[in-house]
C-alpha cells in the first residue's frame, strides 16, 4: 500500500486493513509535520480542507481516508443505502471507499465494553444482567462507502439548506447564529470602524457580559463579509481563553480553515485563502492531530447552526 502524497491508497486486504487505515492516517500526519514549512504540504491540507467542506459531518479521520484514497469524492453512502434509498447502483468493478463507522451496542455502565469484550475483561460489574445495559459507543469498525461517481441509476434530488450558498441569506443567517453559538456579534460602518485593516477583530469579553465580541466591517461584497463572520467565529469559539501570542498565531491558521470549510460548504468562493503551515513547524503529530479535530468539529458547530436556523 502507498502512502505517497500523489497517489491513491486502497484497503483490499481484509485481515489488515484495520491497521492499514489507521496508519494511513498516521503517515498523513506525519509527512505534515515534516513539511509544514514546504509549499506542497499546505497543498496537501488545503486539498484535505476541500474534502471536509464536502463531508462536514465527518470526523477528521474520516475525511483523511476519503482524501487518501477518493480525493475528489462529492457524496458517498453505502452500498444498500444508494441502492434502497436513491435507487442508484455501484458499477461493476468499482473499489470501496473504506471508513471508521462507530459500533453502537449494548454497552458494560462500568468498563464500557461490548458484552463480549466485557466477559474477556476485569471489570466484576454484574448489578444487572447484559440484556439490561443501555446501548452506547464500544469502537468502531471498517465499513465500506462509494461515492456517486461509482454508482449509476435514477439522478440525486437536489439539496436543499435553510441558507444555500446564497451571500445575501448567509450574512443573516450567521448573524442569527451567533446567540447560539453564545456570541455577540457586530457589524461595524466604516466610517465608524476602529480596526484599521483588518476585516474582523475578535474582542475580549465585555465588563457586563461573559460572551466574546465579534466585530466585522460592514461592505457590500457580502460573501467577503460571511467569510470574516466565520473566521471570527472560529476565534470565538476555539481560541477566546488563549492568551499565549506563539499559540495564537499558529490558531489563526485554524481560524482561516474553519472559514474555508463553512464558505465552500455554502458554495463560496474561498480560493483565496492561502495556508502557510510553516507556523505549525514545531508542532508534533498528536498536536497537528487535535488541530485537525478543533477545526473540523468547528466548522461542523457552525454549520449545523446555521442550517437549524
Amino acid at each position: 500500500m502507498s502512502t505517497t502524497r500523489d497517489s491513491s491508497v486502497s484497503f483490499d486486504q481484509t485481515d489488515t486493513r484495520s491497521d492499514e487505515m489507521n496508519s494511513t492516517i498516521e503517515q498523513w500526519i506525519d509527512d505534515l509535520v515534516a513539511g509544514v514549512d514546504d509549499a506542497q504540504a499546505s497543498e496537501e491540507f488545503q486539498e484535505w480542507l476541500d474534502v471536509q467542506s464536502r463531508f462536514h459531518d465527518y470526523s477528521y479521520r474520516n475525511t483523511l481516508l476519503i482524501k487518501r484514497q477518493c480525493p475528489e469524492a462529492s457524496r458517498v453512502a453505502g452500498y444498500r443505502t444508494w441502492q434502497e434509498e436513491f435507487d442508484r447502483h455501484v458499477k461493476e468493478g468499482e473499489s470501496a471507499i473504506w471508513i471508521w463507522a462507530p459500533i453502537i451496542t449494548k454497552q458494560c455502565p462500568e468498563c464500557e465494553n461490548s458484552p463480549s469484550y466485557h466477559e474477556d475483561s476485569d471489570c466484576e460489574y454484574d448489578e444487572t444482567p447484559p440484556e439490561e445495559w443501555s446501548k452506547g459507543l464500544v469502537g468502531f469498525k471498517p465499513t465500506a462507502v462509494f461515492d456517486v461517481s461509482q454508482t449509476e441509476g435514477e439522478p440525486l434530488p437536489e439539496l436543499e439548506t435553510e441558507a444555500a450558498g446564497d451571500a445575501d441569506d448567509l450574512v443573516p443567517a450567521l448573524l442569527d447564529a451567533a446567540a447560539t453559538l453564545d456570541i455577540d456579534v457586530r457589524v461595524v460602518d466604516a466610517a465608524e470602524w476602529e480596526h484599521g485593516d483588518a476585516k474582523g477583530v475578535c474582542k475580549h469579553r465585555t465588563l457586563h457580559g461573559c460572551q466574546p465580541v465579534v466585530e466585522a466591517k460592514a461592505r457590500s461584497n457580502q460573501a467577503d463579509l460571511a467569510v470574516t463572520l466565520i473566521h471570527e467565529y472560529a476565534h470565538a469559539l476555539l481560541h477566546f481563553d488563549v492568551d499565549d501570542e506563539p499559540e495564537r498565531a499558529k490558531r489563526e491558521i485554524e481560524a482561516e480553515a474553519v472559514a474555508y470549510i463553512v464558505g465552500r460548504y455554502f458554495n463560496l468562493d474561498t480560493s483565496g485563502s492561502a495556508f502557510y503551515l510553516a507556523a505549525w513547524q514545531d508542532d508534533d503529530a498528536e498536536s497537528i492531530q487535535e488541530r485537525l479535530g478543533r477545526i473540523s468539529s468547528t466548522a461542523q458547530e457552525v454549520i449545523g447552526t446555521v442550517v437549524d436556523g
